[in-house]
């Protein structure tokens, strides 16, 4: 089962929830921390690095001498990446997707690709878990690349959590693409529900199956629970509003280790969640 933990917006305690999914479980698994702009699972989960790389994305590098200036990689270019008004073009690194499209639309093969740094992706091993967490360099523009990159490191055969950016944009829907299932962490506030309903309508948009866990229960009101119902979108578990769990969390503790009293919370989840995997579940 790969199973993405997504938010509409950010602290709403998404990565406090995978952290602690992924050690209640206590069998081989992979947690991916994919929100590659600010990574911080390994905060929560010490190891022992086992390897970590750069990586790349290809993107243009045009030959003066053999260019003429037709402006047919501009108008292939959708991202507007690179751009010709009669003499050489301009490379926009930045903007670059790194599709290749332009290198093969050249008639004067005047194209070539290079690599171009975008981040760093480490893994390590935290006791059961294999965490890959991936890095955007500093001043990089796009995450997506760097995230599919992650993505291409989940070893077939083995289950796997994939801790999702937030909100609702690219960089997310690059992450949820492809898992069997989704969890939405929101939180009972008007800003809660209201980017709760960005992220159902983008997740719906996508046809995956998913469901709901809203954190911080005292700390607003009902008026997410009552979305859900309307919506006939499932609570598949709920977390109070507790000091403690602050606390802990500002010490980079587990909750589940911290404050064993959660921990029948989380296995309860876990449960819920392998059920509607195996199609025993709502």
């Amino acid at each position: 089962m790969i199973l993405a933990v997504a938010s509409g917006k950010g602290g709403t305690g998404k990565t406090t929830v995978a952290v602690n999914l992924a050690r209640v479980l206590e069998r081989p698994l992979q947690l991916l921390d994919c929100d590659v702009e600010e990574p911080n699972s390994h905060l929560f989960l010490p190891g022992e690095t086992i390897r970590e790389e750069a990586v790349s994305i290809p993107v243009p590098e045009v030959d003066e001498s053999l260019c003429d200036g037709c402006g047919e990689c501009g108008r292939f270019c959708a991202y507007h990446a690179i751009v010709s008004y009669g003499a050489k073009p301009l490379v926009f690194a930045d903007m670059c997707h790194g599709c290749g499209g332009c290198m093969l639309v050249c008639p004067k093969k005047a194209i070539r690709e290079i690599p171009k740094r975008i981040g760093t992706i480490a893994k390590k091993q935290a006791g059961k878990v294999i965490l890959v967490t991936g890095r955007l360099d500093v001043g990089q523009a796009m995450a997506p690349p760097l995230i599919r990159a992650v993505k291409e490191r989940l070893m077939p055969g083995m289950p796997a959590i994939l801790d999702a950016p937030p909100g609702t944009s690219c960089p997310v829907i690059a992450t949820i693409r492809g898992a069997d299932f989704v969890l939405l962490v929101t939180e009972p506030t008007p800003f809660g529900l209201h980017d709760l309903k960005l992220a159902v309508d983008m997740i719906r948009e996508l046809g995956l199956p998913f469901g709901v866990l809203v954190n911080r229960i005292g700390s607003g009101d009902d008026r997410v629970h009552v979305f859900c119902r309307e919506a006939y979108v499932p609570i598949l578990a709920e977390i109070p509003d507790d000091r403690r769990i602050a606390e802990a969390y500002s010490r980079g503790q587990l909750i589940v280790e911290a404050l064993p009293e959660y921990r029948d919370l989380f296995f309860k989840l876990a449960e819920k969640l392998l059920a509607i995997q195996s199609g025993k579940g709502g």
